[in-house]
């Protein structure tokens, strides 16, 4: 047996499926593409999460696409982060080329364009249908980790969550919890410290300096109603095929924290909403994390725990999480080691610090008896890449360099005039873009304010009247104690004037008799 029919074996059965798979190409000897030596992933070990690295420009967006596409078709939902703005093309097909022909011809199947059900979200200011969620479903814990405060500062936030539960005050947006820290350091702060305990000024300072910098990224857009409902994410159209739902991002590559709150916010909605699925041959929903250093850059160590527990668990529930980057060294060590499908395209050694991580990415591999996999790293053509996949036992198959198959759909962006076409074609954009803004716990918390300026009011008002009526009446007591005074002054002779005046009397009395007498 040759070479060449060696490998072909050695392919063959460690990629074989007895159940539904993707194909994803064919497998490579060298420089050779060795026809039919298909390699294969299966339905069934999709939602065991995965890896798409390479340096820029070596094909990382066309395989996303590609893995997209043959998801769709096989009645599976996707979610795609479009950090770059390439992804649109899905909802058009391919123009076709002869490389693509040639290249298809190399694999062992013929190449067929075909266009994809779309659906195109946004959480910024771009068109699209609007992704939102409300304060209150964040939940003080997850709130806390992604505001990375300290147990301190969390205690706080649970109070404040506590005191909106207890009033029955919707904490929907960023200015109802704005209002809330202002309320109870201020009007709200004895009423507070009567029912939870004191609150330190200082904490809620910090709190909401950091409230304010996702504001300043743009989380006024993203918190609010209408809430987005995760089950939206997984609909199936006429035809059976998987909705591809494509998040606009273009302009959050320089807002890392607003994604990574956003990433995190709803990796913890879809699993608290979807049920376990157990060994159900076939994944619910698969979501592609794109520019994924961007999730993990600025993440806190309690932030990194949350997202490793929601990585080990979310599969559970049938949700394959695919993280694409340039380097595998931009997902940490824990969660990468829950990743079953790699797809690693070439990496470019230019420097000392670049062959170091190639020498890293390359242990990340099984080891081969056909490849050096440091050597072949820098190697790889575009359109080509090592590939590691769990069979349906979820054991690891052969490292295969692959030479992938192109997308069906188009490899270039959607045109103004279509992407509006998308969008006004869409169920969910008259859904979810409504302005809404009900009331809340801003407006609720003003009026109570407004109420009780008024009772401060009335009570100054009240006092200082009654310190006037006092004042009067004390005036008034003083006006009668002399009036009472000056009367009984008048009334009251002095002992010399009621003798002189005795003996004027007795004289008169005597004088008159003696005239009688006469």
């Amino acid at each position: 047996m040759s070479q060449q029919e060696e490998f072909y074996k050695y392919i063959t059965e460690g990629y074989q499926a007895k159940g539904d798979s993707i194909n994803l190409g064919a497998a490579m000897l060298g420089e050779q593409t060795i026809t039919n030596a298909i390699v294969k992933v299966p339905l069934k070990t999709l939602n065991r999460h995965g890896l798409i690295a390479g340096a820029t420009g070596t094909g990382k967006t066309k395989t996303l696409q590609v893995l997209a596409e043959n998801l769709s078709e096989k009645g599976i939902p996707v979610l795609l982060m479009d950090i770059k703005g390439d992804l649109s093309g899905l909802a058009q097909p391919s123009t076709g080329h002869p490389k693509i022909d040639e290249r298809h011809a190399k694999i062992g199947f013929s190449f067929e364009a075909k266009k994809f059900p779309i659906e195109v979200l946004t959480i910024s200011e771009q068109n699209g249908t609007r992704m939102r969620a409300t304060v209150s479903e964040f939940g003080p814990v997850l709130l806390s980790r992604i505001l990375d405060l300290t147990e301190t500062q969390s205690g706080i936030v649970a109070i404040i969550f506590k005191y909106c539960d207890d009033h029955k005050l919707p904490l929907l947006d960023i200015k109802d919890f704005k209002k809330l820290l202002q309320f109870v350091t201020n009007e709200g702060k004895e009423e507070i410290q009567n029912e939870y305990g004191r609150i330190s000024t200082a904490s809620t300072g910090a709190i909401l300096r950091k409230i304010i910098a996702i504001e300043q990224q743009g989380g006024d857009l993203f918190f609010g109603e209408k809430s987005f409902d995760v089950e939206d994410l997984v609909r199936i159209d006429e035809n059976g095929r998987g909705i591809i739902s494509v998040l606009r991002l273009t302009d959050i590559q320089d807002k890392p924290q607003l994604f990574s709150t956003f990433m995190l916010q709803l990796l913890a909605e879809v699993y608290e909403t979807f049920p376990e699925q157990g060994d159900a041959g076939r994944p619910e929903l698969i979501i592609f994390i794109d520019e994924a250093h961007l999730v993990f850059d600025q993440a806190s160590k309690a932030l990194l725990n949350q997202i490793e527990s929601i990585v080990k668990l979310i599969r559970s529930k049938g949700i394959g999480l695919y993280f694409v980057t340039q380097n595998p060294k931009d997902v940490p060590e824990d969660i990468l080691a829950q990743l079953g499908l790699k797809v690693q395209h070439a990496l470019r050694a230019f420097t000392a610090k670049d062959r170091k991580a190639i020498k890293l990415a390359a242990e990340n591999y099984p080891d081969s008896a056909y490849y050096d996999t440091k050597e072949v790293l820098t190697q790889l053509g575009i359109g080509e890449a090592f590939v590691s996949v769990l069979n349906e036992k979820g054991i690891p198959t052969p490292l295969a360099r692959t030479m992938l198959r192109a997308p069906m759909s188009r490899m270039d962006v959607l045109t103004s005039k279509e992407l509006q076409q998308v969008i006004d074609n869409s169920r969910l954009y008259h859904k979810y873009n409504q302005n809404l803004d009900r009331e809340s716990a801003y407006e609720m918390l003003n009026q109570k304010i407004e109420q009780i300026n008024k009772e401060e009011e009335k009570e100054i008002k009240d006092a200082a009247a009654k310190k006037e009526r006092e004042r009067k009446a004390k005036e008034e007591a003083r006006r009668t104690t002399s009036r009472s005074n000056s009367r009984r002054t008048s009334t009251r002779q002095n002992p010399i004037v009621k003798v002189l005046t005795s003996a004027t009397f007795i004289r008169s009395v005597f004088g008159i008799l003696k005239k009688v007498m006469k």
